[in-house]
């Protein structure tokens, strides 16, 4: 076995030996995207040619598997792989050849892209990715073509040309900067043609690619290729000084690591409102050692205004981060505060110059000017996505780009694409037309809903009804494990996003669970500080958590039990609207929240008298609090009736108290669901509707008041109790 360094080799000859020649595609594919050191997620592409059996002739011919547009290596699977007719591709030159003005950015470059669904075999409908031709038009079997952090250090190095040949000597050849295409393919063709022993080639500014005619031969070579550069890179950087000289050694000092939570926190909402302007982004800190070392040094400024280099990097980075000269020694939040703000005045404008400056007649028009990155001394580094996995994904890929600039300061001096090479990337037709074609947002999509009482029954329902709907959900509950139990079956079903590991709560994904006690003013405060950290703030509350003392059996309530009614009902509810309206003004997104009454507030019954006058409570509570909050943030109730099925307010023993208050026949010992859906009907029966009242039925009256659906409606009470004639308003 291969003995490197600085990549992880992962080839199990067993394992291969399984395998069809897809399938082993398939796997070499996995295995190099699993070691982030080899590519960044999403990006690069593998090939094998195969022979394969035509359908329309059933003779053996030669077929492209290629990776498809779209997708990530370590995730893929067969189905994400493009199938084409190698010689048709191969035919395609002579097309390419016969259009008029053919070269670099032409229209004939960007037709050629339309063309490879006439080479495609068996009806595969995994569209082709621009890079097709750059695997078709080299001779190698198998073609794995890589960004690495640092070969792309040597490819954004000003001498990239001579230190290729330096570290590599004739195993890599060069190419200048490209944009990926068919003109790429025919420059690498022809490179290949006049080197015929090489097997690897620098992509300046871009990356590299190898190949071989065994597999893994052509996986061994791409690790090799990477383990030398990466070793040639950090001999340097040791020879430099290593961390302690990095970037021209460190200017600020970072700020304690509470303190840096506590700040994060405080500016977190704010700086999200000030981004969201166009469109709401869920946020991502990263305050590792890594991104500290470079926001805290002396070139940060220089090298974050050069922006990235590799083609990857910036469709997700947009060109440059917004980097802000603040002092975390002699400055204060409120200084942080103002040069945010003007900072990203002045980002807006450079933005808005660089499209007017680098647009052409046909361009996309100008998308949102704000950055998605933030770097901050002392702090670390913000970034911005539409979901927690995009903005995990754009702290990784400034990571990387921050990486690059290391080796590249390293061993050379650092250079960035062009601003029109950059532009024309970043507004290229086809990646517009890509854009196009993804599916629209769902409908709460970049927003954060806090779920408060999520640990079961309603809250635990309202949670899965809106991450359905693309939301981000904060459980919180009493009971930390009941929260995190809701969490878990969100995030095993959605998935927690790939991206580099951030700052404890904020590695999240669509889905986190805290403990809250909402009678807790203070602990109320540290649990939307964590949201604030974990997402960057939050769009809205429902707050389904509550609380059912029944009277005794001398028919009184106990003091202490009247008085944790009310603070659980009632009191916490406002706790909860006072310590987030504070959050929300300084957002300035609209919000809503949405409390959770009873059917009982407009009915007067035996045996309930606090929890019935404390839901009535809410229920003016909830008009008030419409008054105060608004324009803001809309406030609304949800008024269920007896919701037994699935509710923490039913455990057995009040069931059975229950069956035989209403001479219910029930054994002892039968099972819990029966007692429970004996006593679900005997509330059904007493409705209109004559149906049980589930928590679904509840958390659907959430989701509409939480969505636009119901824009204009605040301080009102929706009633999901089955048609319960008492409680008609009088």
């Amino acid at each position: 076995m291969p003995d490197f360094k600085h990549v992880t080799y992962s080839w199990d000859d067993s394992h291969a030996a399984k395998l069809d020649a897809v399938a082993r595609l398939v796997y070499r594919s996995n295995i190099l995207g699993a070691d982030q050191r080899i590519t960044n997620t999403g990006g690069g592409n593998t090939s094998s040619k195969i022979m394969e059996t035509d359908p329309l002739t059933g003779q053996q011919t030669e077929v492209l598997w290629v990776k498809g547009s779209g997708g990530d290596l370590r995730t893929s699977k067969r189905e994400n792989f493009s199938s084409l007719y190698q010689d048709k591709l191969i035919g395609l030159q002579s097309v390419y050849a016969a259009k008029p003005g053919n070269g670099l950015k032409t229209p004939a470059e960007d037709e050629m892209v339309g063309m490879y669904f006439h080479t495609t075999y068996n009806l595969n409908p995994r569209p082709s990715s621009i890079d097709t031709p750059l695997h078709s038009f080299l001779s190698g079997k198998h073609v794995d073509h890589m960004h690495p952090n640092a070969i792309i250090a040597i490819a954004a190095s000003k001498n990239c040309q001579a230190l290729t040949k330096e570290i590599f000597g004739g195993e890599m050849e060069y190419v200048p900067w490209m944009r990926p295409g068919f003109e790429l393919g025919l420059a690498m063709q022809e490179i290949e043609k006049q080197n015929p022993s090489t097997q690897a080639i620098m992509l300046g500014q871009h990356g590299f690619i190898s190949w071989d005619n065994d597999d893994k031969k052509c996986y061994e070579l791409t690790l090799r290729l990477i383990d030398k550069a990466a070793q040639y890179i950090e001999d340097k950087y040791a020879a430099k000084g290593g961390d302690a000289k990095a970037f021209g050694g460190q200017k600020f000092e970072t700020l304690p690591e509470e303190q840096r939570r506590d700040t994060f926190a405080k500016i977190l909402p704010w700086l999200r409102g000030q981004v969201s302007q166009q469109k709401r982004f869920i946020g991502t800190v990263q305050d590792d050692e890594k991104i500290l070392r470079f926001v805290n040094s002396a070139d940060a400024p220089r090298l974050a205004e050069l922006g990235t280099s590799c083609p990857d990097h910036f469709l997700r980075t947009k060109i440059k981060p917004l980097y802000v000269a603040w002092d975390p020694q002699s400055e204060d939040l409120a200084a942080l505060k103002t040069k945010l703000a003007a900072g990203l005045v002045e980002y807006r404008k450079d933005y808005a110059k660089y499209y007017e400056s680098c647009k052409h007649a046909n361009s996309p028009a100008m998308r949102d000017p704000n950055p998605t990155v933030v770097l901050i001394p002392g702090l670390g580094m913000i970034a911005w996505g539409k979901d927690k996995s995009e903005s995990r994904v754009t702290a990784e890929f400034y990571n990387c780009a921050v990486e690059v600039m290391r080796g590249a300061e390293a061993i050379d001096t650092y250079i960035s694409l062009p601003q029109q090479e950059a532009f024309d990337i970043e507004y290229w037709l086809l990646e517009e037309a890509k854009l196009q074609r993804m599916p629209a947002e769902k409908e709460l999509e970049r927003q954060v809903v806090i779920v408060i009482g999520a640990g079961s029954g309603i809250g635990k329902e309202t949670a899965h009804r809106l991450v359905k709907e693309g939301a981000h959900i904060v459980c919180v509950d009493m009971n930390l494990e009941a929260a995190q139990a809701t969490a878990k079956e969100i995030t095993d079903k959605y998935g927690l996003g790939i991206g580099v590991a951030g700052t404890g709560i904020s590695n999240c994904g669509p889905a986190v669970a805290l403990q809250g006690n909402i009678t807790d003013r203070a602990g109320i405060r540290t649990m939307l500080d964590q949201v604030a950290l974990a997402y960057g703030g939050f769009d809205h509350i429902c707050i389904t958590a509550g609380i059912f003392v029944p009277s005794d059996t001398t028919g009184h309530i106990p003091d202490d039990k009247w008085s944790l009614t009310f603070a659980i009902n009632v009191s916490g509810s406002y706790f909860v609207a006072d310590e987030a309206y504070k959050t929300w003004k300084e957002q300035g997104l609209q919000g809503n929240l949405v409390l959770t009454t009873s059917a009982n507030a407009a009915v007067a019954k035996k045996g309930s008298l606090a929890y019935d006058t404390s839901k009535a409570a809410a229920n003016h509570l909830v008009r008030e609090l419409a008054v105060e909050l608004a324009p803001l943030v809309r406030v609304n109730g949800v008024a269920p009736a007896t919701v037994v099925s699935g509710s923490a307010m039913f455990p057995r023993d009040r069931v059975i108290g229950s069956l035989a208050k209403y001479d219910i026949p029930f054994t002892e010992d039968e099972e819990t669901e029966s007692l429970v859906n004996k006593l679900a009907q005997f509330y059904a029966d007493r409705t209109l509707t004559k149906s049980p009242i589930t928590p679904a039925d509840q958390a659907e009256a959430y989701f509409l008041l939480v969505t636009k659906r119901l824009s204009k409606t605040t301080g009102q009470i929706i009633t999901v109790d089955g048609g319960l004639h008492e409680a008609f308003l009088r």
